[in-house]
């Protein structure tokens, strides 16, 4: 009879994303083996990832990976990987905010966090941008609260709220706020802006391709001329971003963005990059958010700007609206991006243990399955 490993795992929703969330010494040391094991784990390669936890979508092929931080500002490290669905690869250059929604309460869970009476604050410093982020946990009785009256859009029902603290926005992937160097660039003949705030984006104005900016996700994925033209535009940008060949990997990301509808501050079509997403990335709204900030961006002719240096910014998406506060500082050329902060919710799905062939990964406490 074949042995396979037994993994512990939790299996979270993070915002309006989904995955398994791992201890770093619950999965091999070495990183190559350690992604073989993820790839297995999801079931990437099949487009429905039969053969795993995955759930054929983006937003449901991305794991944490938590442990111990030694980092003297930071509780706890957290390593994201946006695990391909149909292809047999892992990508660790972005992070993901909405996963990290879930970060803070499975710390606390599995022991790597004391929780303080009513709510827990976990620091937590986020390996692929190497960046911090203080999560603030409802902990009533010293025990984390799932339950709650909060709402995000994107997600069916109400749950406990979890304040996400970014407090390392500009220049996370590329060191520079305007990566570029400049508020605007065109590519193909298009206008856009390059932004780092978060996560390195490029931020297109959507009737530039035609588009008004407010179409359904459905009608965005089906539209391949399109696809097509934002890839090419992205291919560009990332070289002259500093981020090299973006063929294969997922930065930079994309907006389509456009005037607001439903009383925001500006509409936007964020894509994963080939598809649009079904709602918003939380690291995805940071950048738009701070862009929107910026005089000379894009975003000029889309926004009224508000004159404020804690400004809250709505940014309506395909499922609805995600809203963030700024922490701006007055700067010479642009405003200083101190901090970003926004509510998410999380919940806990289910706890125990899954396999992986012992072909992939073998260790003395497999069990047979």
């Amino acid at each position: 009879m074949p042995i396979q490993t037994a993994i512990p795992c939790t299996m979270m929703r993070g915002g309006t994303s989904r995955g398994p969330y791992f201890l770093a010494n619950d999965l091999p040391r070495d990183p190559e083996l350690r992604d073989q094991v993820l790839l297995a784990v999801m079931g990437s390669g099949h487009a429905q990832q039969i053969d795993g936890i995955g759930g054929g979508s983006s937003l449901s092929s991305k794991v944490a990976v938590v442990s111990v931080s030694q980092h003297p500002d930071a509780d706890i490290d957290y390593l994201f990987a946006q695990v391909s669905v149909d292809e047999k690869s892992v990508d660790l250059s972005p992070s993901c905010g909405n996963i990290l929604s879930g970060v803070g309460p499975f710390a606390i869970e599995s022991g790597l966090v004391n929780a303080d009476d009513e709510q827990t604050r976990v620091r937590v410093r986020n390996v692929n941008t190497d960046s911090m982020i203080e999560l603030v946990v409802q902990t009533p009785g010293g025990q984390v609260d799932y339950e709650g009256e909060t709402r995000i859009d994107g997600v069916e029902g109400s749950a406990a709220p979890i304040l996400l603290n970014f407090l390392d926005v500009a220049g996370t992937k590329t060191g520079k706020l305007l990566p570029t160097g400049n508020l605007r660039d065109s590519f193909d003949g298009v206008e856009v802006s390059c932004v780092d705030a978060s996560v390195p984006m490029v931020l297109i104005p959507a009737t530039a391709l035609g588009k008004q900016g407010d179409e359904a996700k459905t009608e965005l994925d089906s539209d391949t001329e399109l696809l097509a033209r934002i890839e090419r535009i992205r291919q560009q940008a990332s070289w002259k971003m500093g981020l090299g060949d973006a063929t294969g990997k997922v930065l930079p990301k994309v907006a389509l963005l456009s005037k607001p509808r439903n009383g925001g501050t500006i509409t936007s079509r964020y894509f994963v990059p080939d598809n649009c997403h079904a709602a918003h990335a939380v690291t995805g709204a940071i950048c738009v958010a701070s862009a929107a900030m910026l005089p000379g961006t894009i975003t000029d002719e889309l926004i009224d700007r508000p004159d404020t240096l804690n400004p809250e910014i709505g940014i309506e998406h395909p499922s609805g609206k995600i809203d963030l506060v700024l922490e701006l500082a007055p700067g010479q050329s642009c405003p200083e991006i101190r901090r970003a902060g926004l509510i998410r919710t999380a919940r806990k799905l289910f706890r125990g243990e899954l396999y992986v062939p012992g072909r992939i990964w073998s260790r003395p406490q497999a069990r047979v399955s």
